[in-house]
């Protein structure tokens, strides 16, 4: 039976395929307007078309028999024009083409592999590419390394490092941890203690607090070196961790840096000044000499930052000739590190404070 579809939601099939800046259609679909409403079209099965209906991207032969292709306008008159009865190979999709079918017209229930890891809070989406670039994901029992493989996480049987990925999401959690000294933000095994062991009470009390909810599988958002104290985010959402992470959020970062010695005034325009880090130029959005505190003898350095490269408050500190004794991260856009929260704790986060993360109301 033929489906209808309404003007506004053309029916893309595997008949022909879209590009953005170039229009090349292989197989073809006729259409006439649908006897019930002229807003809708429905697919005929005949090559003539009882009326003539105008579509976007596609133009129509007087014959009706054959489609112009708009996207070789100098092309010689005997290339623009081809029986639709010679098309019968199967055609060659582009990238763009499959990307604008999968966003909108196939199965909502069929999702990138990639995305539905990070759904399911295995690691934020590029960490989860990562895993299968790596071989570490299996689909249907043989390895998958193609992050865009559509998958049905109901009905597919995927693993991620021999685990079995749940049926059943568990809900999202967004945590806000003050990180302390001499923890690592990774869970990979290691001598040095990882932040999540900081989280074995919540995780431990999980089925009291969610009766029937799979636990969930919490991972830092970005990373704090083991010496570097102050805000990390821990969440099971890799969609929010892959948006706050990426560069293009503009969410600067805010760090509190100690300094072991005397500060001047060179010390700040140098580190003001940037610094060459992995061969890239990076440069803080502010400096500032913050003043000293009665019980503190050591001063003490605000810097913001927004690329957040590996180490690079420090870096820029260290290339001005100053030491520092510590560091603390303070703020993530526009959430601070609540000033009552103590080392080793955690707070969930509220939808106030997820909008300040530049996450939108939730």
């Amino acid at each position: 039976m033929a489906t209808t579809t309404a003007l506004s939601t053309f029916n893309v099939s595997k008949s022909y395929s879209v590009t953005r800046n170039r229009l090349q259609f292989r197989t073809f679909l006729t259409y006439s307007l649908s006897s019930r409403s002229s807003e809708f079209l429905t697919p005929c099965k005949s090559s003539l078309i009882d009326k003539k209906l105008v579509v976007p991207w596609i133009e129509y032969a007087f014959s009706a028999r054959t489609l112009h292709v708009t996207a070789e306008v100098n092309s010689p008159e005997k290339k623009k024009w081809k029986p639709i009865k010679e098309l019968t190979s199967e055609p060659r999709y582009s990238k763009a083409a499959r990307r604008f079918y999968n966003e909108n017209f196939r199965e909502s229930s069929s999702q990138r592999l990639s995305k539905v890891l990070a759904a399911a809070g295995v690691a934020s989406r590029r960490s989860c590419e990562e895993l299968i670039f790596d071989g570490r994901v299996t689909v249907n029992g043989s390895v998958c390394n193609t992050p865009q493989t559509r998958v049905d996480p109901k009905k597919d049987m995927i693993y991620v490092n021999g685990n079995r990925l749940p049926k059943k999401l568990p809900p999202k959690v967004y945590l806000a941890l003050n990180k302390p000294k001499g923890y690592i933000c990774s869970s990979a095994e290691s001598q040095t203690k990882s932040v999540l062991s900081l989280f074995n009470d919540y995780m431990k009390s999980w089925d009291k607090r969610n009766p029937g909810q799979p636990k969930p599988r919490l991972f830092t958002v970005g990373r704090l070196d083991v010496a570097t104290t102050g805000l990390i985010i821990v969440t099971n959402d890799g969609e929010f961790a892959q948006k706050i992470s990426h560069p293009s959020s503009g969410l600067s970062k805010e760090y509190i840096a100690t300094i072991d010695g005397a500060v001047h005034k060179k010390h700040l325009i140098a580190i003001s000044e940037g610094t060459l880090i992995d061969g890239v130029q990076c440069t803080p959005d502010a400096v500032e000499l913050l003043p000293q505190q009665p019980d503190k003898t050591r001063p003490r350095i605000r810097i913001v930052v927004h690329e957040g490269r590996n180490h690079e408050v420090r870096e820029l500190v260290k290339s001005a000739g100053l030491e520092v004794y510590s560091l603390k991260r303070i703020r993530i856009g526009a959430f601070r590190l609540p000033p009552d929260l103590l080392l080793g704790k955690h707070i969930e986060l509220k939808p106030p404070q997820l909008k300040a993360l530049g996450w939108g109301e939730k």
